[in-house]
C-alpha cells in the first residue's frame, strides 16, 4: 500500500517537474508573446481613435463612426492574438478557434440576416453623399426632415411633426427623392375663373401677382400660365412658378402666400372664382289634377 502511493507521489512530482520545466523554457516565448498581445491592445486604442476622427469627418453618424473605428480595433487585437498563439506554437489551436469562429459566425449571421442587412444598409447611406441629416426627402410614402440616420433605421420628421422610422434596407432598395439637393423648387397652382370672365385679363393679372409676390421672380414673363379646360361651373387654369427653397414646407407656405395674393386681387378687380354648381331639372311635370287623381284612387 505504501508502495503504491509512494509511486503515485513520484508520478505527480514527476508530472509537475515536466511542467515546470516546460514552463521555463517557454517562458521567454510567454512573456513575448504576452508583450505582443500588450503592445496589440494600446495599439488597437489608438488605430480607435484615429480611425474614428478619419471617418467622423466623413461620416455625419456618430454611431456608424465609432463602429467602424472599433471593427478596425478589434481587427488589430485579432491579429495581435494570432501572432502571440504562433509565438507560443498553438497554431492548432489558433485553427480550432477559427473554424469554431467561422461556424458560429455562419450560424449568426444567418439567425440576425434582416438585422446585419440593416446594420450594412445603414453603414452604406452614412457613406452617401445625397443623403444628409437635414435634408428633406419623400420615399415609401412618406415625405419629411431626415433627423437621424443610424445603424439600424433611418428616421424623418414629416410636416405634421410626426415621426418616422423605416428600416435602412427599405431605404436603400427603394427609389427615393432629395428635395435638398437643388436650391429651387416649382409651385403649381391649379385654380378657375367665371365664364364671364375676360381671359387675357387673368392671365396677365395674375402673372403680374405671382411676380410682386415673390422676390426671386424678376419678371412676369418667369411666371408659367396656361388654361386647361372648359370646367362644369369655371374656366380652369395652371399657374407654374419657381422659388428659392429646399424642404415642401417652404414650398407650401409659398402657395399659400399666392393664393392669398389671387384672391385679394380678384376680388378687388372683381374676377369671380365660381364654386361647383349642380342644377337639377325634370322633364316630366306632373299636374295636380292628375296628381291628386291618382292619390284618390291609390287610397281606394
Amino acid at each position: 500500500m505504501e508502495t503504491s502511493i509512494t509511486e503515485a507521489f513520484n508520478a505527480i512530482i514527476t508530472k509537475l517537474q515536466g511542467w515546470l520545466t516546460t514552463i521555463i523554457e517557454y517562458l521567454p516565448n510567454f512573456g513575448l508573446a504576452l508583450l505582443v498581445l500588450i503592445s496589440a491592445y494600446f495599439i488597437a486604442k489608438y488605430v480607435n481613435k484615429i480611425t474614428y476622427k478619419i471617418v467622423s469627418k466623413k461620416v455625419h453618424q456618430e454611431s456608424v463612426a465609432k463602429m467602424i473605428s472599433r471593427i478596425s480595433a478589434v481587427l488589430l487585437v485579432i491579429i495581435g492574438l494570432y501572432i502571440s498563439l504562433g509565438i507560443l506554437n498553438l497554431s492548432k489551436t489558433l485553427t480550432s478557434l477559427l473554424a469554431t469562429a467561422g461556424v458560429a459566425g455562419l450560424a449568426i449571421g444567418l439567425a440576425l440576416q434582416n438585422t446585419l442587412s440593416n446594420t450594412v444598409a445603414g453603414i452604406t447611406l452614412s457613406f452617401r453623399k445625397k443623403i444628409r441629416i437635414g435634408n428633406w426627402v419623400e420615399t415609401n410614402g412618406f415625405s419629411g426632415e431626415v433627423i437621424d440616420i443610424n445603424l439600424k433605421e433611418f428616421v424623418i420628421k414629416e410636416a405634421d411633426n410626426n415621426i418616422v422610422i423605416m428600416p435602412n434596407k427599405l431605404i436603400l432598395e427603394n427609389p427615393i427623392k432629395n428635395y435638398s439637393l437643388t436650391t429651387k423648387m416649382r409651385v403649381a397652382l391649379e385654380c378657375g375663373v367665371g365664364y364671364e370672365s375676360d381671359l387675357e385679363q387673368v392671365e396677365s393679372l395674375t402673372k403680374k401677382v405671382i411676380a410682386k409676390t415673390f422676390d426671386q421672380i424678376d419678371n412676369e414673363s418667369d411666371v408659367e400660365f396656361y388654361y386647361t379646360e372648359f370646367g362644369g361651373s369655371s374656366i380652369n387654369y395652371l399657374c407654374r412658378f419657381w422659388i428659392d427653397a429646399e424642404s415642401m414646407l417652404e414650398k407650401h407656405r409659398a402657395k399659400t402666400k399666392a393664393i392669398i395674393e389671387i384672391k385679394k386681387a380678384y376680388d378687388k378687380e372683381g374676377i369671380n372664382i365660381p364654386f361647383p354648381i349642380r342644377t337639377l331639372q325634370f322633364d316630366n311635370k306632373l299636374s295636380i289634377n292628375e296628381a291628386t287623381s291618382k292619390t284618390q284612387f291609390s287610397n281606394n
